[in-house]
């Protein structure tokens, strides 16, 4: 992979100089920020092209706003670490905008796997995929990052839009949890499978009955 630029918003200089080190040496010019106001900061200054985001940060701007203000800004990838480990902290996090949760304690080389997923899916469209595909009220257009529903953009993150994308390519088709996860996250991403109920819940609030999602007992789900 070429060389790319990552923040890594960690107030524990011990993790933050860990994974500084453990990028660098893969493949990452590192920047870091020990508070949430300096990574917002940071994040004007400097071209990114994705953020390690720690839930827990000192000062008036914790990791949740973080990922919102960023969220307003770009579809940059985020991914979000914490030592909480409830399903309601993973789930409220995917929700907010990152891309991906990991608790503490955990593996760099766990975590750098992930990053390159998240990165690969948020790269160049495959040959063979259409740039544009229309479904009645919704429009999606790789090219230019967007999502129209009735002529108006719609806000998603970069992982909802791919996943529209790969249900759109596959309607009518009854996919899996693990399909969708190959599919859109890639087939060496570590998780729990809820995540993609997370992200078609999303879809779903935000797109409304537009996006007629069937849920398959059993097997996953169904784009109509």
């Amino acid at each position: 992979m070429s060389r790319i630029s990552i923040l890594i918003v960690e107030d524990d200089p011990s993790i933050a100089r860990l994974l500084e080190a453990y990028l660098e040496r893969e493949y990452a010019t590192v920047h870091l920020a020990p508070t949430g106001e300096v990574a917002l900061q940071l994040a004007d200054q400097v071209q990114l092209d994705a953020v390690i985001l720690d839930l827990n940060l000192p000062g008036s701007i914790d990791g949740l706003e973080v990922c919102r203000i960023l969220r307003t800004r770009s579809q940059i990838p985020i991914v979000m670490l914490s030592a909480r480990d409830q399903e309601f902290d993973r789930v409220f996090g995917l929700e907010i905008g990152a891309d991906d949760y990991v608790t503490k304690p955990f593996s760099p080389r766990e975590l750098v796997a992930r990053l390159h997923a998240i990165l690969r899916r948020a790269g160049p469209a495959s040959p063979e995929q259409s740039p544009v595909m229309t479904l009645d009220r919704i429009t999606w257009n790789r090219t230019k990052h967007q999502v129209l529903l009735d002529g108006e953009e719609m806000p998603l993150t970069n992982r909802e839009f791919d996943l529209l994308g790969f249900l759109i390519r596959n309607r009518g088709v009854a996919l899996s949890r693990r399909q969708l996860l190959d599919g859109v996250w890639g087939p060496e991403w570590y998780g729990d499978d809820r995540t993609v109920d997370v992200h078609i819940r999303q879809l779903r609030r935000k797109l409304g009955d537009a996006l007629p999602i069937a849920t398959v007992w059993g097997v996953g789900y169904r784009l109509e």
